[in-house]
């Protein structure tokens, strides 16, 4: 069994966790969120924890019990503290802004991108060149986050472009006379 499977989830106060056969469902005061799970991992609530062993007889199970254990605890942050991702954007005109559902960027190019928000999650900006993309599934967080960043990632030469908050863009030096 792995060491992180070994470990059970805490269940804190205020948080239903509803597991049915191969299907989890986590709601808390963020939201509520539900995940298909392995079915060669078993999972058991008890006494305000959610403890998993893999399944006897199967080759994978041991490695898929660490994972399922990470994904369900990342669930239970999720609908408690919710998960949030910064990006910054670097450039001459870069600016941000929430119109309506949408994200409106305008990144330097011939038009303005609206970028549509998805369910459950929520975009901020604080200023024109900060966004935070808020929401209780880590995963989609991270997606959404990519996805903006997608649309014009840093460059090496002046480092243009939108970066998370933290990233360190290596830039290249340019062409010598």
């Amino acid at each position: 069994m792995s060491r992180v499977a070994k470990n059970p989830v805490v269940i804190p106060a205020g948080v239903e966790v509803a597991i049915n056969k191969c299907d989890v469902k986590v709601k808390g005061p963020k939201g509520s969120l539900e995940m298909h799970i392995s079915q060669h991992v078993d999972i058991i609530v008890e006494d305000k924890k959610i403890k998993f062993s893999p399944k006897q007889g199967i080759a994978e199970s041991d490695s898929i019990a660490g994972t399922v254990r990470a994904l369900v605890k990342n669930m239970v942050d999720g609908v408690t503290k919710g998960y949030e991702r910064k990006l910054i954007l670097i450039g001459v005109g870069f600016k941000a802004q929430v119109q309506g559902k949408a994200l409106s960027l305008a990144l330097g190019f011939s038009h303005p991108i609206k970028y549509p928000m998805p369910a459950g999650i929520t975009i901020e900006t604080p200023s024109q060149t900060e966004i935070i993309v808020k929401g209780a599934d880590k995963q989609v967080v991270g997606q959404v986050a990519a996805d903006i960043r997608r649309y014009r990632s840093p460059e090496p030469y002046k480092g243009k472009g939108v970066r998370y908050e933290g990233e360190v863009v290596i830039q290249k030096e340019g062409k010598k006379k």
